[in-house]
């Protein structure tokens, strides 16, 4: 009898030790920026529901996606590690992880949580059936809290894409109108002039009827997000049971998404608590707002200790919330990398006011050539409005190439629309945030300063996560310094790059001829032959980005020889690296015939394919639509 009474005590004991620990919800949305919701202070949008949770919780002013693009943003927040730490900044890159790093909900599971994931996963990772059936009980657009045992707690996500740029801009407007506008009533329609529109874009009838589905999309998702949290209120649910609400990353159109400055990485973010866990909150409820700075960095150590749960030594981030909550900070270091066939790289700092942001590769414009962009009306719009002048130099800037650095205060100029470097009361703040990203990418060795050709043949013996790890391997500091002249113009610069050229390190080679692209024709022609010897290069990267430049400074003949062939390359590295130089020259007539052999060799949904697409129908030889 003692035995069956110490047996109930010790059941009873584990059932209220769940109870006494937080059920958690999340509510992740897509593509949106803080700008178009209600609680954000915009009058124009109808977000009631999301606004009734920042009434009565805890509004973030200053969170901020680790990416711009949703792969690498889910990376860092179902891993808890930097994208630049693991190797998994390029949109759906897929390169492997250290078995050491798992999803978090996994150390939720030991802690005896339900975890249940309902239903995008997207996590850029290798091997991603089993890292998602090790992380969730169940992952399914049938997953919730129903299905758990009735005494476990639960952690439990819900994504809702009615904001994804598929809804606001890249699907036609008839699939937007079915998809979309068809699920609103009458009065629930935001009309094309019930908003201001915001400068980076022309105010025109045609600009106005896409722009209204950013509007109209995040009115549908806010219906979306108030279905859930009726079924959680009728599970009798909501009392013990703390709700996160965030976007993925910043809003989904163009000059936002895939781009490295506040637009595209701030997000909005809210926490709501109950009554029984209000003292979890640092900083009060019932419509608090704190200017603290969070990431998704911090997503992973903030729940895992909610939760009760151990810290895996990798995770960096900091837990904001609860008993064991971690100093805040006073800056945040963000990346933005390769989105479809887009390539980029920019490392950025924010203190919540100033976004500071170095563009490692300035050649290419803010609103670069990405296919799934590229079929929308909106950017045909403002591809169409360029050519005919009807943009104001505010508006033709997100065409041209970009200044090495951008500094913007986001607090007076939310649009950023004025660079403040070159401005000298601000060079302290400028100076600052330099010194604040070299010390942390040269501490974390940014993986990314290695070519996606490189991380390739890393993965096929190794992780980028454990090569960067590894001092003898990896030589950043030579590279990064030779990375560091890159935008860069004067002549010292320009001879140090031609020296580097010569360097026994191959990335170190590759970035000093990135580098010589921002320098004019004239200051080049002194160095042609070097550049054109570079043609021979042994390292594959090297020898495209120099066939580029002979061939669009100098119309070298054998560079272009070179060109086609790499455009063609069953390597698909090195086939969209040469494409996408080839689509930003200022003569690609040569290559018509090439990019269609390879276009009609390539077939699917694939980066290099989405590549030929953009050259096709840049040389208007296609349709957009037309794939």
């Amino acid at each position: 009898m003692k035995g069956v009474l110490l047996l109930l005590v010790m059941t009873c004991s584990v059932w209220v030790a769940a109870q006494e620990r937080p059920n958690i919800l999340w509510i992740t949305i897509e593509d949106t920026s803080p700008k178009f919701i209600g609680a954000y202070g915009n009058e124009e949008a109808s977000t009631p529901i999301i606004d009734q949770l920042a009434n009565e919780g805890v509004r973030f002013t200053n969170a901020f996606s680790t990416g711009t693009v949703c792969s690498p943003s889910r990376s860092t927040i179902i891993t808890g590690v930097p994208t630049y730490k693991m190797g998994t900044g390029h949109h759906r890159s897929n390169f492997p992880i250290p078995a050491s790093i798992r999803g978090f909900p996994f150390y939720l599971k030991k802690q005896g949580y339900y975890v249940s994931n309902n239903v995008k996963t997207d996590y850029n990772v290798a091997h991603e059936k089993q890292f998602i059936d090790d992380a969730w009980h169940e992952s399914s657009n049938t997953a919730g809290w129903w299905n758990r045992k009735k005494e476990e707690p639960f952690f439990a996500v819900f994504n809702f894409a009615e904001s994804h740029q598929s809804r606001t801009m890249s699907m036609s407007f008839d699939w937007y109108v079915e998809n979309v506008r068809d699920h609103l009533s009458g009065d629930e329609i935001i009309s094309d002039d019930a908003f201001n529109m915001p400068p980076i874009y022309r105010d025109s009838p045609e600009m106005r009827k896409q722009f209204a589905r950013v509007y109209n999309s995040i009115k549908l998702t806010d219906k979306r997000i108030g279905e859930l949290l009726q079924k959680l209120d009728n599970d009798g649910l909501r009392e013990d049971t703390i709700i996160f609400f965030f976007a993925d990353h910043g809003e989904g159109m163009p000059r936002g998404k895939t781009n490295g400055i506040d637009y595209g990485y701030r997000v909005p973010f809210i926490i709501w608590f109950p009554e029984k866990y209000k003292h979890l909150s640092p900083w009060g409820t019932s419509g608090a707002v704190t200017d603290e700075l969070i990431n998704f960095e911090d997503l992973a150590p903030t729940v895992l200790s909610l939760a009760g749960s151990p810290l895996p030594d990798y995770l960096k981030g900091r837990a904001f919330l609860g008993e064991n909550r971690s100093k805040p900070v006073d800056h945040l270091i963000l990346s933005s990398d390769r989105a479809d066939n887009g390539p980029d790289m920019v490392r950025s700092v924010t203190d919540g006011r100033y976004m500071y942001s170095r563009n490692f590769m300035p050649f290419i414009p803010q609103l670069r050539y990405i296919h799934y962009l590229e079929i929308a009306d909106i950017t045909k719009h403002m591809r169409k409005d360029l050519k005919q002048n009807e943009l104001d130099s505010l508006q033709k800037s997100l065409f041209g190439t970009r200044p090495p650095e951008f500094l913007f205060d986001v607090e007076n100029d939310p649009w950023e629309t004025t660079n403040l470097i070159g401005k000298a009361e601000f060079d302290d703040i400028l100076k600052k945030m330099r010194n604040q990203l070299d010390a942390h990418l040269e501490q974390v060795k940014d993986v990314h300063f290695l070519p996606e050709y490189e991380l390739e043949e890393i993965s096929k013996v190794s992780t980028p996560y454990e090569f960067r790890k590894n001092a003898d391997d990896y030589a950043f500091k030579d590279i990064y310094n030779a990375a560091s002249l890159c935008g860069k113009r004067d002549a010292s610069v320009l001879k140090k790059q031609i020296e580097l050229l010569r360097n026994k390190n191959p990335i170190v080679r590759y970035w000093a001829v990135l580098g010589l692209k921002s320098h004019t024709d004239e200051n080049l022609k002194p160095f042609k032959m070097l550049i054109i010897d570079a043609l021979k290069d042994s390292y594959p990267p090297v020898a495209v980005m120099a066939s580029a430049l002979a061939f669009d400074r100098f119309q070298n003949k054998i560079a272009e020889n070179k060109l086609k062939q790499f455009a063609k390359n069953n390597n698909i590295h090195i086939a969209l690296q040469a494409i996408n130089e080839i689509l930003y020259f200022k003569d690609r007539s040569p290559f018509v015939e090439t990019i269609k052999n390879v276009h009609q060799r390539v077939k699917g949904n694939n980066n290099v394919n989405a590549a030929c697409m953009d050259y096709l129908v840049s040389m208007e030889l296609v349709d957009a639509e037309k794939n």
